[in-house]
C-alpha cells in the first residue's frame, strides 16, 4: 500500500449534486462579466514613433537579415569543401574487398547488440517500475465501456430518486387511508385496556402522560400496566426521600472531602500519564449505520431488484411510524378528555378549582423565561439592504471584483510526495517540516470536507479561519482555488489591494463588509479570501502602502467572525508570505488554523519536473536525467519550476523533440533567473510558526507526554527499592 492510496478521498457526490446549480451560476457570472467589461479596455493603444527610432528599428532588422545570409551562404561553402576532401581520400584508399566485408560485419554487429542491449535494459527498468512507459497505449475497449457505463450510472440515479420522491407522497397518503382508521381504533383500545387494569391495580384510574412525556407513547412501551403503575410510584417516592437525604450529604460531604481528594489526585496522575484522544462524534452514526445494515440489509435478497429501484415495504415500514405519530397526537386529545370523562362518571373526581390559579402560576413562570430569554439574546444585525434581491447584489459585488471566479484547478492538481525521513528526524530531537502531501491532507480535513459537508461540518470541530503561510510560489492561491472547485462554494476576495478605493469611507465598508458576509450566507458554502494577509495587521504601515488602507478590515474583521454560526459553512482563508510583519498576537485571534507551506524536498520536485514537463508535451528520455535536475533544483518553488518549464518548452522547441530531445543543461539558464527560497527564509519561517499558540499548544503536549513517560518509569523505580528494603528489614 503507498502513502497516495491512505490520503482521504474526496467524495464526488459535493459537486455532482449541485451541477446544475453550478452551471446556472456559471452562466450568471459569464454574463455580468461580459456586460461591465467595457470595449475601450480591449483596444490596443498605439504610441507614434520618432523618424530616428523608426530608422533604428530597420536598421537593426535588415542587418540581422544580411547576418542570416551571410551565415548560410559560408556554410554552403564550408560543406562543400568538405565533400571534396572526402572524394580525394576516397580515391586514394582503397582496400581489399574481404578486409572491407569484416569491417562492415564488426560495425553492424556492434551497432545491432548494442541496440539490443538498449531494448533490453528499457524493459527491465520499465518492468521494474523506474522509468515510464513509451508511448502508452490508448485505454481498451472494457475500459470505456466501464466509463461510459458510469456515466450512465447518474443519469439512472436521478431517475429513480424522483421515482422515490413521487412514490414518498403516495403511499403516505394510501395508508393514511386505509391503515388510518384500525391504527387508531387499536390505539384507542389499548389505551382503554390500560384505563382499566390500572383501576383494577390502584383502585382509581391513572394520570394520563403529558405530550413533553411522550403522551401515549409511554403506554406503548413494553412494559405491563403493573410496572408502570409500579414506575409512577416509585417516582413519587423517590421525590420524597431525595429532600431528605439533602439535609444528610451537607454534613457527610465536609467528612468525606479530605479522603476523596487524595484518591481523585491519583486517579488524575494515572489519565494524566499520556495524552488520550478524545472519542470521536462519528462514532454512534457509524454503529447506527451497521445496525441497519444488519438487521435489513445482510440477509436481504437483491436478485429480483436488478435496477436498484425503491423497495415498497421498506418505504410503507417508513411512513406508517409517520402516519402513527400523527395518528396517535389526534387519538392522545380524545383520550384526555374521555380519561377525565371516565373520572367524574366512575370515580366521582371533582374539578378543582385551584386549576386557574395553577394556570396563573404557570403563565407567570414563562414570563419569567421570556425576560431572561431577552436578556441572554444578543442584538439582531441590522439588514443594511432590506429592499434588495440577492441576484443584484450577486450582480454589484461581481461588478465590483469583490466576488471572483475560480481558476479550474483540484487538490489533486496539487502535487507533491510524502515525507518519509520526518519519523527519523523527530527521534533525533528535530522537528520537520510538514510534506506537501501533509498539507494537502489538511486541506482536505479542515477546509473541504467541512465545506463540502453539512453533516460533517455539524459533528467535527468548528473552523472559522484557515491560514496559508508559505514562501512566494508555493501554491497557496492554487489551494484557495483549490477549495472552491472541490466543493462548488463562492469565492470572495478581500484583499487590500483588491478593495482599495472600492466603498470609501466607515459607512461604505460596514456596506460592503454586509453585503459579502450576506450573499455568502445565503449562498452556501462561501469562501473569504484575504491575500497578503499580514497588511490587514501590519505593526507599522509603509509608506507606498498608506493610499491603499491596508488595515481598513481589522476592527470589523473580528467582530463579524463572531456572527458566523456554527451551522454557516463559511470559511474565511487568508494566504501570506511574509507573516512577520503582521502584529502576532491580534494575528493569531483571527487565524486559529495555520497551515505552513515549505518549499518542496527532492521527492516532490522529481514529481514536479516529470508532471510539467509531460503537461507541457515535452517528451522525457534516457538523455534528461531528472534525478540531477532534481537534486541541482533544491530551494526552488513550484512556481519556479513551472516557470522554467514554460521558458524552454516553446513550440518551435516541441518540434524539434524529436531529432533534439530534452537536456537538463537546457532548464538551467531559466532558473538561474529566478530566485530560490534560501534557507535562512525557511528558519524564519519556521522560527516565526514556534512563536504561534499552535505551535506553543504542540510543544507543551510533546513535553508533558515526555515527562510523564519519564515520571512512569522514576515510580516503578522507586516501587521496586522500596520492595527490596521491606525485604531485606524482615
Amino acid at each position: 500500500i503507498s502513502q497516495e492510496d491512505v490520503e482521504i478521498p474526496i467524495p464526488r457526490y459535493f459537486i455532482r449534486e449541485k451541477l446544475k446549480v453550478l452551471k446556472d451560476r456559471e452562466k450568471i457570472l459569464a454574463q455580468i462579466i461580459g456586460v461591465s467589461d467595457q470595449p475601450e479596455d480591449q483596444m490596443v493603444s498605439i504610441k507614434p514613433m520618432i523618424l530616428e527610432e523608426a530608422i533604428r528599428v530597420i536598421q537593426v532588422s535588415e542587418r540581422a537579415r544580411q547576418g542570416r545570409l551571410r551565415a548560410k551562404f559560408m556554410k554552403e561553402i564550408r560543406l562543400e569543401e568538405a565533400r571534396e576532401l572526402w572524394a580525394q581520400g576516397r580515391a586514394l584508399r582503397t582496400l581489399d574487398t574481404t578486409i572491407a566485408a569484416i569491417r562492415i560485419q564488426k560495425l553492424w554487429r556492434g551497432y545491432n547488440q548494442r541496440q539490443k542491449t538498449k531494448k533490453e535494459r528499457e524493459e527491465e527498468m520499465i518492468f521494474l517500475g523506474m522509468i515510464p512507459t513509451p508511448n502508452r497505449p490508448q485505454p481498451s475497449p472494457a475500459h470505456l465501456q466501464v466509463k461510459k457505463n458510469r456515466s450512465l450510472w447518474h443519469v439512472v440515479q436521478e431517475e429513480h430518486e424522483v421515482e422515490y420522491q413521487q412514490a414518498l407522497l403516495g403511499v403516505k397518503d394510501q395508508l393514511r387511508i386505509l391503515e388510518g382508521p384500525d391504527i387508531k381504533e387499536s390505539m384507542q383500545d389499548q389505551i382503554r385496556q390500560w384505563f382499566i387494569e390500572c383501576r383494577h391495580i390502584r383502585g382509581k384510574f391513572p394520570d394520563f402522560p403529558e405530550e413533553e412525556e411522550g403522551g401515549s407513547t409511554a403506554i406503548f412501551a413494553q412494559k405491563t400496566p403493573e410496572q408502570l403503575c409500579a414506575e409512577i410510584a416509585a417516582k413519587e417516592a423517590a421525590k420524597e426521600k431525595r429532600k431528605g437525604k439533602k439535609k444528610k450529604k451537607k454534613g457527610k460531604k465536609k467528612k468525606k472531602g479530605k479522603k476523596k481528594g487524595k484518591k481523585k489526585r491519583k486517579k488524575d496522575d494515572q489519565e494524566n500519564a499520556g495524552w488520550k484522544m478524545a472519542p470521536s462524534k462519528f462514532i454512534p452514526t457509524v454503529a447506527e449505520g451497521n445496525q441497519t445494515y444488519k438487521d435489513i440489509w445482510q440477509n436481504r435478497n437483491e436478485s429480483r431488484n436488478f435496477s436498484q429501484k425503491y423497495d415498497a415495504e421498506l418505504l410503507k415500514e417508513e411512513k406508517r411510524k409517520e402516519v402513527e405519530e400523527e395518528i396517535r397526537v389526534q387519538v392522545d386529545e380524545l383520550m384526555r378528555t374521555e380519561l377525565k370523562n371516565l373520572k367524574v362518571a366512575v370515580d366521582r373526581e371533582k374539578i378543582k378549582k385551584g386549576k386557574k390559579g395553577g394556570k396563573k402560576k404557570k403563565k407567570k413562570k414563562k414570563k419569567k423565561k421570556r425576560k431572561k430569554g431577552k436578556k441572554g439574546k444578543k442584538k439582531k444585525e441590522k439588514d443594511l439592504t432590506p429592499d434588495r434581491t440577492i441576484d443584484s447584489l450577486f450582480e454589484e459585488l461581481v461588478k465590483m471584483g469583490l466576488l471572483i471566479r475560480p481558476k479550474k484547478v483540484k487538490l489533486a492538481d496539487y502535487l507533491g510526495d510524502y515525507s518519509y525521513l520526518a519519523t527519523t528526524l523527530r527521534q533525533a530531537d528535530v522537528e520537520p517540516m510538514p510534506s506537501l502531501s501533509d498539507v494537502r491532507q489538511l486541506v482536505a480535513l479542515y477546509g473541504i470536507l467541512p465545506l463540502g459537508s453539512q453533516a460533517v461540518h455539524e459533528k467535527a470541530p468548528l473552523v472559522k479561519t484557515l491560514l496559508f503561510s508559505g514562501p512566494a510560489g508555493v501554491g497557496k492561491k492554487m489551494l484557495v482555488h483549490a477549495l472552491c472547485n472541490e466543493t462548488g462554494a463562492n469565492l470572495f476576495n478581500l484583499s487590500a489591494t483588491n478593495m482599495a478605493g472600492k466603498y470609501p469611507g466607515k459607512s461604505g465598508l460596514q456596506m460592503m463588509l454586509h453585503m459579502v458576509f450576506k450573499l455568502a450566507r445565503q449562498l452556501q458554502p462561501s469562501v473569504i479570501w484575504i491575500g497578503e494577509a499580514e497588511k490587514t495587521f501590519y505593526r507599522k504601515v509603509p509608506k507606498a502602502e498608506k493610499e491603499l488602507e491596508p488595515k481598513r478590515i481589522k476592527k470589523s474583521l473580528t467582530k463579524l467572525m463572531k456572527t458566523i454560526k456554527p451551522e454557516d459553512r463559511i470559511l474565511i482563508v487568508g494566504t501570506t508570505s511574509r507573516p512577520f510583519q503582521a502584529n502576532l498576537k491580534t494575528f493569531c485571534k483571527v487565524y486559529k488554523k495555520i497551515i505552513l507551506i515549505p518549499r518542496p524536498d527532492y521527492a516532490s520536485r522529481y514529481i514536479l519536473w516529470r508532471s510539467f514537463i509531460g503537461s507541457s508535451r515535452g517528451v522525457i528520455t534516457n538523455a534528461l536525467d531528472l534525478s540531477s535536475l532534481a537534486k541541482v533544483t533544491d530551494g526552488y518553488t513550484q512556481g519556479n519550476i513551472l516557470r522554467a518549464v514554460q521558458t524552454v518548452l516553446t513550440e518551435r522547441r516541441l518540434l524539434q523533440m524529436s531529432r533534439k530531445p530534452l537536456s537538463a543543461l537546457e532548464f538551467i539558464n531559466p532558473l538561474a533567473r529566478l530566485e530560490p527560497v534560501y534557507k535562512e527564509e525557511e528558519e524564519n519561517f519556521k522560527a516565526w510558526y514556534t512563536k504561534t499558540p499552535l505551535a506553543k499548544k504542540k510543544a507543551k503536549a510533546a513535553k508533558e507526554a515526555e515527562e510523564g513517560g519519564k515520571k512512569g518509569k522514576g515510580e516503578k523505580g522507586k516501587k521496586g527499592k522500596k520492595g527490596k528494603k521491606g525485604k531485606k528489614k524482615k
